[in-house]
Order: C-alpha cells, then structure tokens, then sequence
C-alpha cells in the first residue's frame, strides 16, 4: 500500500485552547486546515504515521530515529500539563529504515537518544488526530528528527523512508511538521526582515506548485536570514514523494503572530517517473559545478587544484606553470574558504606569509581548509563538484586603537592578548557590525568578552 498521502502541518503550541486561551482564536484559518486535514487522515485508515519534527532531536550529521516501543509527552512547558498524550512506536519500521539508511550510506539510526518525551512539533499534529478520532492503541507512529545536512540528503533520507513503506505493505501517512518564518513582524517575537516574508512566499509556491526541485534549491542565505524552521522537514516530505504523481492542495497560510504556518496536503494519484528530483538535483549542482569552474580566477583555480589532487591522491599538488607574476613574486598571507550548500566547509589561512610566495600560501591552505579545519570533517570525493571556493588574500595589518577604525564591510579585524589571537574576515554573512565583528575574533581565540585586546585591521581581496 506504501504511502497514501502526505502533509506540510505547522506546530505553534497557541493554536491548542488550553495553552492560547482565546489567542488561538486569531490563527483560525490554521485551526480550521488543520481539523480538515486530520479528519481526512483518520478517514484514510492509516497504519503507520511518519513524523519529522523539527524540535525532536537533532544532530549536525545525523538523523535521529526515536527507538523503543512507546513515548508520551505533554505540553507542562506551555502550562498546560493536562494535554498529554501517549503513542506506539513502529519498531519493525524502525529496526528495517535504520539498517536501510545504513546500506545507502545515510548516517540515520537509532543512537543518541537525549529525551524520549514527544516534542511539540510532534504533538501538535497528535492532538489535532486525537481531536479527530484517531485511534492511538491501534495506529503506531514513527518519529523523526531533522539534520544539518544537505538538501540532496534529506530527500534521499525521505526516498528510503518510501522504500521501506513499500516492502512492509503498510499503509503510510508522513506528516511534515513545520513552521515558517519566524521574522515576518516588527512586533513579532523575533523581529522582522524583509527575506521572512520572501521565504514564506517562496516556501508556499513551491509547495502548493509541488515543484520540489524548486524547495530543494531554495537560497540558503535567504532562509537562514529568515529564520525558517521546517524546510528540511519539507525536503524529507519530498524524498517520500519521489516519482509519485501527487495533487497538492494549499488549504490555509497565516502569519498572525509573526511565524508563518502553513498547509498543504499532498494526494498520492499513482506513479510519475518525470518527478525523480534527486537526479535533476545533481544533474542541476553538475550544471552549476561546470559553469563555476568556467568563471574561476587563477587564484581560485589554484585553490581547487590543490584541494582537488588532495582529496583524490592524498598528496599535494605541484606548482602549475604559467600561474600569473603576481602569485609568484609576491609573499602574503591568505585564506582558502570553502562553502557547501551555501553553508561553510572549512576555511584556514595565515596572517601573515608563511612560504616564499603567495602560489605556494594558497597550495598549502587550501589543503588545510579541506582536511585540518577541526570544526569539519575532511572534504570526501563525493563532495568535491559541490564546493565553491573562494580565496582573500590578506593586505598589511594596522594596528588600530579605537573600534571606530573598523568597517565590517571593509576591514578583517586581528584581536590579541597574551599571545591568543584570534581573526575574522571581512564581509562575512550574517556579521553586520563591529561590535558581533570583535566579538566573533575574540571567541575563535578563546578570549574573554570582557578582557581587553589589542587590534589591527586589514584589508582583502577576495577572489571567488
């Protein structure tokens, strides 16, 4: 029977009447969705329900299964402990998607469970099932929690989750809980920018279009200004629906209280073999990869030569002829950045010029930046059509006396004190003034926010 169907569900806990006392009444759109699309899955008499939560646990690498026979939680933290609720664990699910995972090379399973109570954007969803006439002692469910992975990772995640529906016979429903945005008011818990109404309206369109590829492509920069909470639920939504005709249906959207929630529910209508969006995934990333690699500089190019025959050979790359005068007769220091998935993979570099010229600086920190960057683990084969490279080369430090002399746009900042050292490009997402600027320099040399440094700044150039 496999999957019967799918849906993309909020969980704000206001929306429940014993935590919003009245409140929950101004997102009634939501309420209303939401009791339609729980009477619908109760109607389609499912065995098993599958859900990702973005509050269960969560590993950088790692997709967390929840094990054992059953869970039980209640939402006490939102002074409503009278609202519990009790579920039954697949374990046959379990035991069968966590060895799966395992042969596809997806790291899933059931290690590292922290807390076993039900999270509440598990819950959510539950009570409005409950509410609906769901029977719990006969349905069993299976919870999931997200990862800091790739997109292309969560989908393929999602693929496994439909196989090992199909070879149980069961009947399936996957819940993709969610919210969205959470900066879409000035007034709103967590603010506004302009990218969270963006991100909602793009999220929505891509959902309610079902163009997964579109969702799965979505600009990281943009969602991570947005402060989005469920698009790696959604993607592993969209693995399960792989090659599956699907009719999607928009049933309400709301940002009453500056979070968005919306639904939509997708229908299973047979077999599409046109919807197979982890190939046009990589076929798309190989695309892009091509054209990157047309717009390299020499300075970029020499980064990714170096860290390439790296990974590939575990030896470093000799010295390319023709390189330009200026690689070769100049000493600088330099940074070798590497981003994945519009997220970093690794960046090192030196101060100040460690070999006789600046060709020679960018062979060896390109290799640091792939391989002896301890926040990450080494760059793999796989991986390497997927990195975008770029490279700063550093001017003079100045020192500088007063935090006044520093533009985070313009000016890297060196911090010391007593021989820590810590530094920070310029430019850098997300690092929008001095004050964040020292602080993060400060952290990476493990120096107190309140010991005093001495400064300098610098200039780069940054190739990419």
């Amino acid at each position: 029977m496999s999957i019967l169907a799918a849906v993309v569900v909020p969980h704000p806990p206001i929306i429940l009447p014993e935590v919003g006392r009245g409140e929950e009444k101004k997102i009634s759109a939501t309420s209303d969705a939401y009791k339609k699309i729980s009477k619908k899955i109760v109607e389609l008499n499912p065995d098993t329900i599958v859900i990702t939560s973005p509050h269960s646990i969560m590993y950088a690498d790692y997709f967390h299964i929840s094990p054992g026979k059953t869970a039980e939680g209640n939402f006490s933290q939102f002074r409503a402990p009278q609202v519990a609720l009790k579920i039954n664990y697949d374990e046959e699910f379990v035991k069968k998607l966590s060895s799966a995972a395992m042969n596809e090379n997806i790291s899933a399973g059931v290690l590292g469970e922290r807390n076993s109570n039900l999270d509440h954007g598990t819950m959510i969803p539950l009570k409005f099932l409950q509410d609906a006439g769901l029977d719990f002692d006969k349905v069993k469910f299976l919870r999931i929690g997200l990862s800091g992975l790739s997109a292309a990772e969560h989908y393929k995640f999602g693929k496994i989750i439909a196989k090992i529906s199909d070879e149980l016979g069961k009947k399936i429903i996957f819940i993709a809980s969610g919210d969205l945005s959470h900066k879409l008011k000035s007034d709103g818990p967590y603010g506004f920018v302009e990218e969270g109404p963006q991100f909602d309206a793009e999220v929505m369109e891509n959902l309610s279009d079902a163009d997964f590829l579109k969702l799965l492509t979505m600009d990281n920069q943009m969602c991570n200004r947005a402060a989005e909470c469920g698009l790696r639920s959604f993607w592993i939504m969209a693995g399960a629906l792989d090659r599956k005709k699907i009719r999607a249906e928009k049933l309400s959207y709301e940002g009453t209280f500056g979070v968005g929630y919306g639904i939509v529910f997708f229908d299973i209508l047979g077999a599409d073999e046109s919807r197979n969006f982890f190939e046009k995934l990589k076929d798309l990333k190989k695309r892009e990869s091509i054209e990157r690699k047309k717009n390299e500089d020499d300075f970029v190019k020499l980064a990714r030569h170096s860290l390439e025959t790296f990974v590939k050979t575990h030896k470093p790359a000799e010295m390319p002829k023709n390189l330009p005068d200026e690689m070769i007769s100049r000493r600088a220091g330099a940074f070798v950045s590497l981003h994945k998935d519009g997220e970093l993979r690794g960046c090192i570099g030196t101060i100040f010029p460690t070999t006789k010229n600046l060709a020679e600086e960018i062979l060896q920190n390109a290799i640091s930046a792939c391989s002896r960057d301890p926040r990450f683990s080494p760059v793999e084969i796989s991986e390497l059509d997927e990195i975008v490279y770029s490279v700063d080369v550093l001017g003079e430090p100045e020192k500088i006396f007063s935090e006044k002399d520093l533009d985070v746009k313009k000016y890297g900042v060196i911090v010391e004190n007593n021989g820590r050292r810590g530094l920070l490009l310029p430019d850098l997402e997300g690092v929008d003034t001095v004050e964040k600027q020292i602080s993060i320099a400060k952290q990476k040399a493990n120096i107190g926010a309140r010991e005093k440094v001495e400064m300098w700044r610098f200039e780069v150039i940054r190739h990419h």
